[in-house]
């Protein structure tokens, strides 16, 4: 008996113990549904999501669009995509909010559309090697048809709304440089003062 014991102590000395460390991840919504219709060429916020690292390892992490294999409705590019931050570290426990911004080309074709929002640790492992742990948020919209004319106007509107109030302060110094260059051309001012 004492033999047995003194081979399993050799042998936990010899060979050091496997520890296995865990990596996952959460997000916080399970489902945006946009139940107003988009217009081609609109911008538009969508909610941010936040992801959690739920391992006990820090990490790399990112957001990125993957597709249902046989998804009757229209994939959206990840194109039109922004994620902000799209890649970040997160400590165990820790989470980060990521603001999500879908920017629809002009000529976006109508229809139903569906997409996940994937957050998935960035694994740096050897070549052939996956590790398959992702989260996601199902992404529903629908783009109603448009012309170009309509949809050139909606770019221009959601780019005015969505960087507010900077549109507007570019806009008046442009009007205000404007009225400048008139009044200079058409007025003469002198200023001047005289001594008696």
């Amino acid at each position: 008996m004492q033999k047995i014991i003194i081979f399993f102590l050799t042998i936990s000395l010899i060979f050091p113990l496997m520890v296995f460390a865990s990596v996952g991840v959460g997000v916080n919504l399970g489902k945006i549904k946009i139940d107003e219709p988009l217009k081609p060429g609109g911008i538009y916020n969508f909610p941010s999501i936040g992801v959690i690292n739920t391992g006990d390892e820090p990490g790399e992490y990112e957001l990125e669009i993957t597709y249902h294999q046989d998804q009757p409705e229209s994939r959206p590019p990840q194109e039109w995509f922004s994620f902000n931050p799209q890649q970040f570290h997160l400590e165990p426990g820790a989470s980060q909010s990521v603001a999500v911004k879908l920017t629809l080309p002009v000529k976006t074709k109508p229809g139903d559309y569906f997409a996940y929002l994937e957050a998935h640790p960035i694994i740096k492992a050897g070549p052939g090697t996956t590790i398959g742990v992702a989260a996601a948020t199902k992404t529903y919209f629908t783009v109603v048809p448009a012309n170009l004319w309509q949809a050139m106007i909606w770019r221009v509107s959601s780019f005015f709304a969505t960087y507010a109030p900077w549109t507007y302060v570019v806009i008046a110094i442009v009007m205000g440089a404007i009225i400048i260059t008139i009044i200079r051309k058409f007025f003469a001012f002198q200023v001047g003062i005289r001594r008696k």
